[in-house]
């Protein structure tokens, strides 16, 4: 099963203004959720020049690519 059925993105900004303006200290989240059950499964926080990018990837990996595979390319990019 693909894993944009299996996950949803959440993406956290902490301004409202654009990346290029942001506040050096501005910190925003990235979240990988079960859609079944709420869980977080996978989480950055991210400079927002970070942000976009980060999610545009994921939300590509997301429509191509198996649940568990998606899982095991992103996870070693986790830092915990």
């Amino acid at each position: 099963m693909r894993a944009n059925r299996e996950y949803e993105l959440i993406v956290r900004r902490a301004g409202r203004g654009p990346a290029a303006l942001a506040d050096p200290g501005r910190v925003d989240q990235v979240e990988i959720v079960e859609i079944t059950t709420g869980e977080v499964a996978l989480f950055w926080d991210t400079a927002p020049a970070q942000t976009t990018r980060l999610a545009r990837a994921l939300k590509t990996d997301l429509a191509q690519l198996e649940a568990g595979e998606f899982l095991r390319r992103w996870r070693r990019w986790e830092l915990r």
